[in-house]
């Protein structure tokens, strides 16, 4: 076995010259004999094989090949080429280290020979050539990956070189432009060229694109060839230019974008038919985002928000509504996208009802958002309620006609039948000594009586007949007299916990209308206050006057102008939302059992606002008391009524002759009595014929006349007949009703008063004094 020598030893193989050479060179060197003992190695080897000296390498590796190569074919190839030639040059191959690792080196071997022709040693180089392997791996994958995507590239790719050669071309590009293949073969640009030219619409400003770009080497640029076959190419072209800006030709991008053009056609074909729909549309559109945002708002949307539908995109409602608002639609939006459905609600926003249907919309981000289309149903609300009021008004327009019919039916009878127990009472009542259990019993029957006449007078005011509102009338007056009343008195003495307020306003206008019937409003409204609190509690009246110009709560409109307003307003139970509806109707009461009221007192109201063109208002509900507001129309005529007349008492009759015109027994004998009681002398017949023909032959100082005599003449037209006897006949009008439209033109032709049934002594002997008096 050959003895290894180191290189510390006299070395024959090599010259002393290049041992500084040899030990600091860069790569590695060696020197084996022909059986793979290393017999010198420098440093470069050492540290590249994985060992600290050449002398460890030395003593470690026996047989040098056997232990370096990782692959023994590779080995046993290179001694056979090294036999062969007697070198091996740029040998490539895997080298292992001292530690199992392995790493490509590039080995450069020779042999050396003695004269007589045996191998002596061979000597070598070995260089570590790992990372250029990796470079060219990485670059051989970039080739082939670069390759496979140009062939499988949707855009056809043609690279021309500065003289007009074709370098590169992919499959594409002969499928786009449909190059024969023997065309593509030649390399010629110029060749190509007039081959596509068949193809294009305009081929003389193709050619004339190109002729710009090769001439115009740093440009690029992008345009669209319509074929005329009728495809569409997209072509993007660049320059290829080096590191050192060196141009070394052109790249060309060609893409088949005919069904891309068509659905982009067709898009904005739909995008505008979508337009159109949602911006024709008086409904609002929307869609947000998964965070609330709008996305999409159509133009109604926008122009609610005083906005351009561009504005609108990216805010939320909280940047577009009041804060309460918001909340709500914030709500019912979540709604729609937690449930996954259709949502659909009522939204308020300001004084306006909105009806919203909403539903979730899968968004491109995975995410869910909201769409919905909302409709303004304020107006539709508004008829709604208005149809119900409408109804509601109807049905009591109904209602009061119908208690009219029985009103009128009975009422005229009744106050008949009424006037006779009240005249006789009364007459009976001055007859008896004071303190006479007898007079007691009169006085009693002639209070039912006088009773009785108020419930027939609040019949015939919501029948609505008879009601005259042509009187001057001082509505604080009114109320003065009422407040003085010992009904007032009473009615404060049963509610002694109850405080009253009066607001009452100096310099109160002056309205047109009844009296009678604004006494009893008040009346009414007053009583119902106090009845209407439990234990303490206050009521307050209070007036003014104010100037109208808009509706008011329950009335679409208003007659513009100037109102007296009665307000009468109490801290009562209230009136539940079921009830303030139904408040008006006759004999609709929640009064308690054994407190006063027939029912009748707000509907009598009711009709006196409407008798009077009023407006009236009811704030109410349970628990916060009750105000009743009322509203009359100015009038700016002076009340010349005078109310400074004399007693019948203190003014009796002195023997003048009267006729008293009625068509009822009854009525006829009570108004004898009554008036010869006062002195007077008394004639009557029982209808208006009579009449007439009494006064043909005889003449009277007064004509007490009936307006409603049945069968025959009423009042008015016997009047007439009189007047044509006797222009100057003084006569005063009667009847059950309040005063009717003929009871006023009666008036107009000359009578002196009118006196309402029940006949009271008081009133009929002050109003037949006063007209006998008249000049």
């Amino acid at each position: 076995m050959p003895q290894k020598k180191h290189a510390r030893e006299p070395d024959r193989a090599t010259g002393r010259n290049d041992r500084d050479f040899f030990y600091s060179a860069p790569i590695g060197i060696f020197i084996t004999t022909p059986e793979g003992l290393c017999l010198d190695a420098n440093p470069a080897l050492a540290r590249m094989l994985g060992y600290e000296t050449p002398e460890e390498l030395m003593d470690s590796v026996t047989d040098i090949e056997a232990r370096l190569y990782a692959d023994p074919e590779v080995r046993n190839r290179a001694k056979r080429l090294l036999l062969e030639h007697g070198e091996v040059l740029n040998f490539e191959c895997r080298i292992v280290r001292r530690d199992g690792t392995v790493f490509w080196g590039s080995c450069f071997t020779r042999a050396v020979r003695n004269d007589e022709g045996p191998i002596l040693h061979l000597q070598g180089f070995l260089t570590d050539i790992t990372e250029r392997k990796q470079m060219e791996t990485e670059r051989a994958f970039r080739n082939a990956l670069l390759s496979a995507q140009q062939e499988a590239s949707i855009d056809g790719i043609l690279a021309v070189d500065s003289n007009g050669k074709i370098i590169l071309h992919n499959k594409r590009f002969t499928e786009i432009w449909k190059v024969p293949p023997d065309v593509v073969a030649t390399q010629s640009d110029e060749l190509l060229l007039q081959s596509v030219r068949q193809w294009l619409v305009d081929p003389e400003a193709f050619l004339e694109k190109v002729k710009y770009l090769y001439d115009h080497q740093q440009e690029s640029s992008r345009d669209e060839i319509p074929l005329n076959e009728g495809r569409i190419i997209e072509r993007h072209s660049s320059p290829l230019m080096g590191a050192d800006n060196q141009y070394f030709g052109r790249v060309w991008f060609f893409r088949d974008i005919t069904e891309r053009k068509r659905a982009e056609q067709e898009l904005r074909e739909s995008e505008t038919r979508y337009s159109t729909f949602i911006n024709s549309t008086s409904d609002f559109v929307f869609l947000k985002d998964d965070r609330f945002r709008h996305i999409v708002a159509n133009k109604a949307l926008a122009d609610f928000y005083g906005r351009r539908p561009e504005e609108v995109i990216s805010l939320s409602d909280f940047d577009l509504m009041p804060e309460e608002a918001a909340r709500s639609c914030r709500a019912s939006d979540r709604e729609a996208v937690n449930m996954g459905s259709v949502v659909c609600t009522e939204e308020t926003v300001g004084d306006r009802v909105f009806e919203t249907t909403k539903f979730p919309v899968p968004l491109q981000s995975g995410k869910t958002g909201v769409g919905g289309f909302i409709r303004d149903i304020t107006d539709r609300k508004r008829a709604v309620e208005e149809r119900r009021e409408l109804e509601e008004r109807l049905q009591r327009a109904e209602k009061m006609e119908a208690l009219g019919l029985l009103a009128g039916g009975v009422a005229h009878d009744l106050n008949n039948i009424l006037g006779v127990m009240v005249g006789y009472s009364e007459l009976l009542a001055e007859k008896l000594p004071e303190g006479s259990p007898t007079r007691r019993h009169a006085d009693n029957i002639l209070q039912a009586g006088i009773r009785g006449a108020a419930i027939i007078q609040d019949l015939l005011t919501l029948a609505r007949r008879g009601v005259s509102v042509s009187d001057v009338v001082d509505l604080g007056g009114i109320i003065s007299d009422y407040l003085g009343t010992q009904e007032f008195k009473e009615l404060r003495e049963r509610h002694p916990q109850v405080v009253f307020a009066e607001e009452l306003k100096d310099g109160l206008l002056n309205i047109k209308g009844s009296p009678v019937h604004l006494g009893k409003t008040v009346m009414n409204l007053v009583s119902n206050a106090f009845e209407s609190i439990a234990g303490r509690g206050k009521v307050t009246i209070r007036t003014g006057n104010r100037y109208l110009d808009q509706p008011i709560r329950g009335y679409d409109d208003v007659q513009e102008g100037d109102y007296v307003v009665l307000t009468v307003s109490d801290t009562g139970g209230g009136i539940s939302a079921e009830d303030l509806g139904k408040i008006f109707e006759p004999f609709y009461t929640k009064k308690v059992m054994g407190r006063s009221g027939t029912g009748l007192g707000l509907a009598v109201v009711w009709g006196t606002v409407k008798d009077h063109s009023g407006y009236i208002d009811v704030q109410s509900a349970e628990g916060e008391g009750s105000t009743f507001t009322l509203y009359f129309p100015v009038t700016r005529e002076k009340s010349d009524r005078d109310d400074s007349a004399a007693s019948p008492v203190s003014c009796p009759g002195r023997g003048e002759s009267i006729l008293v015109v009625d068509d009822v027994k009854e009525q006829r004998e009570l108004a004898i009595n009554m008036l010869g009681r006062l002195g007077y002398q008394v004639e009557a017949v029982a209808s208006g014929e009579a009449a007439v023909a009494f006064l043909r032959s005889r003449k009277v100082d007064l004509v007490v006349l009936d307006m409603i005599m049945d069968p025959g003449m009423d009042g008015m037209e016997t009047y007439r007949r009189i007047l044509k006897i006797n222009p100057r006949q003084k006569a005063i009008l009667a009847s059950g009703f309040s005063e009717t439209d003929r009871v006023r033109k009666t008036l107009e032709m000359g009578a002196g008063a009118f006196v309402q049934k029940p006949y009271i002594l008081e009133k009929i002997g002050l109003a037949v004094r006063t007209e006998l008096d008249r000049k």
